[in-house]
């Protein structure tokens, strides 16, 4: 219910998250060998141009004006857009404060699924088919088809708490979720009209 801050300690689920966190614990144990700088950054969701997986499916359902059970979700998920997390990178690459940290990086605004649907919607120009199916619904379902996975990703919140990246290294998500989507749509589209 909470965000989750650089400082939580880090419970992993799954193999991805596992192997993660052991890699961060590898470079701590290195940088304390050796006394090299490491700076590790926690980003949630990458998205941008070219991004692929559930968000590339998510814009490809969209554009087929295919009806999703997903009008009533009131999560809150954070995102991060390509061009922040690079401009993040570049502050810690050259930020003295920045060294042996731990920050997570966001766009800076959180938003529902719903709403990411309709934004990004709005910005591939198509009209967004969202059914307002009640969230425990959709949970039931998810359970007996086998893909609380799923559910867990539309449905559940996962929000970064960024204010450690702004007030230790001065750090301002340069781009807008807004402008993010569009750059995200707008390669979208055009490498579909490439491909005939």
């Amino acid at each position: 219910g909470c965000p989750f801050t650089p400082n939580d300690l880090a419970a992993p689920q799954d193999p991805y998250g596992i192997s993660k966190h052991e890699a961060e614990l590898g470079l701590r144990g290195i940088a304390a060998e050796t006394g090299m700088e490491v700076v590790i950054i926690r980003p949630p969701l990458v998205y941008g141009p070219g991004v692929k997986a559930n968000f590339l499916n998510m814009m490809r359902w969209l554009c087929r004006g295919i009806p999703l059970p997903l009008g009533s979700i009131h999560n809150r998920r954070s995102l991060v857009a390509l061009d922040n997390l690079v401009d993040f990178i570049c502050v810690c690459l050259n930020h003295p404060a920045a060294a042996n940290q731990t920050f997570l990086v966001s766009d800076g605004e959180d938003i529902s699924t719903t709403d990411l649907l309709r934004r990004m919607a709005h910005e591939l120009h198509v009209p967004a088919r969202l059914l307002p199916v009640p969230q425990g619904l959709l949970g039931w379902g998810a359970r007996v088809l086998g893909r609380e996975d799923l559910s867990q990703r539309l449905c559940a919140s996962l929000q970064v708490d960024i204010s450690k990246a702004r007030t230790l290294l001065g750090w301002q998500p340069p781009v807008t979720i807004e402008m993010a989507l569009r750059r995200t749509a707008e390669h979208f589209l055009s490498s579909r009209k490439n491909d005939g």
